[in-house]
């Protein structure tokens, strides 16, 4: 076998399943045209990836595999992952040019990286994407968009402020079954919808533990935490499990919010507004032995937006029968003459099995073609066209999840402003909306 035979196929196994790639262009250095300048469709997109995990990498696959782009850096604040990272970029281009950072400033303070890619837990999201967007960066980051809604306000403000191009990574939004089922709803072929179910997973982890030790000498804990409040670490608290750590994340709750609370914004073009009413039903944790989390097990709240329409979001063991029939996890509308549609990343059923068929006109409301959510983010960067999850869209279904939380928590009712975002019935919670960041870490500094 010839070495250049070899090394098609090693990026064959890279890719695994990533899918077909763009065509290629002339290459051209990003340079040439500054960092603020649109692409050229004849430039290579530098990219620099922020985060190493499990997403990172999957995000990184996506990314690698387009003729236009060139990931120039990786980052994480564990020097172990951060080899593996680098290792597999160098690997598919068969060079040694992958630069690796442990600090996402140095990143970001690169004038010929174009794009980053956001792969970090939730509480990082807002100080790296606010800092992206002034310095110039494209930005596409992991849903939910922010740890807290006040985050996700200062994260719309920059990137708007700033022209940038912006892609949430709900990228149940580029799914075909998925727009198909917001087509249908958008062109109201099941009426006025009444009410949504959105069921998200079982949340919340437990697991006692005897004792805390040091991190290991490749993690920079300290950095790890960063804004948010002191937790000594655990193998378990990081990585894949920091998510059932509130202070980090949000448990399969907000998780998952933006998948399939997204898709129900999405059917209802409610992507500039959220409810004007949350009430908490249920917070359950896991009755097991527990110190290590604070995540909830079982969750419930419902919402009323100003038409009229209620949303209950949950576990999935809180959804009713006819949801269960149709599956475990995914968005339930229900319209006129009870009508119904269900759509989750297995497909889409409806009450009647006809409306499935449907042909829509040609001046029905539509989204545009494409299946791959990464594909349409580098097509944008080029174009400068909105992404099909832009930053305010992943604002408000995060939004949703942040206000569930706190009405859950607090086992309460409130109304809620959508143009002003503030609770009005209570002005103390609107408190509650953001987080006093840790140290010196500050958005305001940014």
């Amino acid at each position: 076998m010839k070495k250049n035979e070899k090394k098609i196929i090693s990026r064959r196994s890279f890719l695994n399943n990533a899918g077909l790639a763009m065509a290629a262009p002339l290459i051209v250095p990003s340079t040439v045209f500054g960092a603020k300048a649109h692409k050229s469709p004849g430039s290579k997109i530098t990219i620099g990836v922020i985060g190493s995990g499990g997403q990172a990498n999957g995000l990184t696959e996506n990314a690698i595999k387009h003729k236009n782009t060139r990931i120039v850096a990786v980052c994480d604040v564990d020097r172990r992952r951060l080899a593996e990272a680098k290792s597999k970029v160098d690997h598919y281009y068969d060079n040694e040019d992958c630069t690796v950072y442990t600090d996402y400033r140095e990143v970001l303070a690169r004038e010929d990286i174009d794009a980053v890619i956001v792969a970090t837990p939730d509480h990082w999201h807002a100080l790296i994407c606010v800092e992206a967007a002034h310095r110039g960066k494209d930005i596409y980051c992991e849903k939910p968009l922010t740890w807290s809604l006040g985050e996700g306000q200062a994260v719309v403000k920059a990137v708007t402020e700033n022209k940038r191009v912006f892609q949430t990574g709900s990228m149940q939004r580029s799914g075909k079954d998925f727009k198909t089922a917001c087509e249908l709803v958008r062109n109201g072929y099941l009426g006025k919808i009444k009410h949504i179910l959105v069921a998200l997973p079982n949340g919340g982890n437990a697991l006692w533990v005897d004792e805390f030790p040091p991190p290991p000498a490749e993690l920079d804990w300290e950095f790890y935490v960063g804004p948010a409040e002191w937790a000594p670490y655990h193998e378990k608290r990081c990585h894949w499990d920091w998510r059932w750590w509130m202070g980090f994340g949000g448990s399969q709750m907000m998780d998952w919010i933006g998948h399939h609370g997204d898709i129900a914004h999405m059917a209802m073009n409610w992507d500039h507004t959220g409810p004007v009413h949350v009430q908490g039903v249920a917070w359950e944790m896991s009755p097991e032995r527990n110190n290590l989390y604070n995540a909830p097990q079982k969750y419930q709240f419902e919402c009323t937006y100003a038409d009229g329409t209620t949303m209950t979001v949950g576990s999935s063991d809180k959804m009713p029968d006819l949801f269960k029939e149709c599956g475990s996890l995914g968005t339930m509308f229900f319209g006129d003459n009870d009508q119904w549609l269900y759509v989750d990343r297995s497909g889409i059923k409806a009450s009647d099995p006809e409306l499935l068929q449907t042909r829509l006109g040609d001046t029905a409301f539509r989204f545009r073609k494409g299946t791959n959510h990464m594909t349409d983010f580098l097509q944008c960067i080029e174009s400068r066209e909105e992404c099909i999850a832009p930053v305010y869209a992943g604002h408000r279904s995060a939004s949703i999840g942040h206000l569930g939380k706190i009405a859950c928590t607090l086992n309460v009712g409130f109304n809620w402003d959508p143009e002003k975002e503030v609770i009005t019935d209570n002005p103390a919670m609107n408190a509650l909306l953001t987080r006093q960041y840790r140290g010196g870490w500050s958005l305001d500094a940014v």
